[in-house]
């Protein structure tokens, strides 16, 4: 069997603003090509790879690239790591009993072309 797999851009906090930036972006995001994504799930694993078609920018997120000193609601974006938010996604591959190849889902993922959900 020929594993097949993909490139991967995402999108990745550089670092965080500062207090004096929050209005406004620049710098502090990254495109960047991951390591290849494999198009197809491990026999026995109820993981669930997924194509991202539709990710949502909010402005939350801009309270997500600031480093809190005292924690929040919702944790702070870790610098070097994809950005996430909600999204709506095609499943590519699944070895998860809930869902298969061609389905439309929606929740938590990366800013990025292929999200792998080993906890769906």
């Amino acid at each position: 069997m020929v594993l097949v797999a993909v490139s991967n851009k995402r999108v990745i906090l550089k670092r965080y603003l500062t207090a004096c930036e929050i209005g406004q972006l620049g710098d502090e995001m990254e495109v960047v090509t991951a390591e290849a994504v494999p198009l197809s799930i491990p026999a026995g694993s109820s993981a669930v790879l997924v194509k991202n078609l539709y990710i949502s920018c909010d402005l939350y997120l801009r309270n997500r690239m600031i480093r809190h000193e005292v924690p929040t609601y919702i944790l702070d974006f870790v610098p070097g790591e994809v950005v996430t938010s909600h999204g709506v996604m095609k499943v590519i591959s699944s070895g998860h009993l809930d869902f298969k190849a061609g389905d439309l889902v929606w929740g938590m993922t990366g800013w990025e072309e292929y999200t792998l959900i080993n906890n769906p």
